[in-house]
């Protein structure tokens, strides 16, 4: 799967195995920053251990094709977020779900908007999906606002979509049209 090197100098590369060290860095780093906007987490997953097993399985998934698990990588070597694009259907769906977050430190400087860019021309072009759906829960301006600036447009609401934070949380739908080409053969 290609690299990309963001404008601010970060890589967008997949994750591998050895990267659960670094990732779990990221999380801990994180851990306040991301609580509002994710599932609540065991102990565990904060572990060097808990991230080799999550990463294990999202490499699963990757080698099946159906899902690829990028990280964020500063120039020293630091993760600072995460992209994934999961649920990838091909056939006459071409389609994924997309999922990322940037490090607290790293918020507002245009990475995320970067990261999502360069994940829908890999998305369009390696992978041939022709569309990419994410969600927000409906309190994450910040979020909607790097969708809508990387072309997603807003398709509707999902009551209760996820359980975040711990409670199940509305979120706002959003799609990005990547091509009209037929699916691949």
């Amino acid at each position: 799967m290609s690299t990309a090197v963001l404008p601010d100098g970060t890589v967008l590369r997949t994750a591998t195995p050895a990267d659960a060290e670094a990732l779990c860095a990221a999380y801990v780093d994180n851990r306040e920053h991301l609580a509002p906007w994710e599932p609540r987490r065991d102990e565990r997953f904060f572990t060097v251990e808990g991230q080799a097993v999550r990463l294990a399985e999202r490499l699963r998934e990757y080698e099946a094709g159906r899902g690829v698990p990028w990280l964020l990588v500063a120039g020293d070597g630091r993760v600072v977020g995460t992209i994934t694009l999961s649920g990838i259907t091909l056939g006459p769906f071409c389609s994924a779900y997309l999922g990322y977050w940037t490090a607290a430190d790293r918020q507002g400087r245009g990475l995320a908007t970067a990261a999502v860019e360069a994940v829908c021309g890999i998305a369009a072009g390696e992978l041939g999906l022709h569309r990419i759906e994410a969600t927000t829960l409906v309190d994450n301006l910040r979020s909607q606002r790097v969708l809508e600036r990387c072309g997603f447009e807003p398709i509707g609401m999902a009551p209760r979509y996820l359980h975040i934070d711990g409670r199940w949380r509305d979120h706002r739908l959003f799609q990005r049209i990547l091509h009209d080409a037929p699916p691949a053969a």
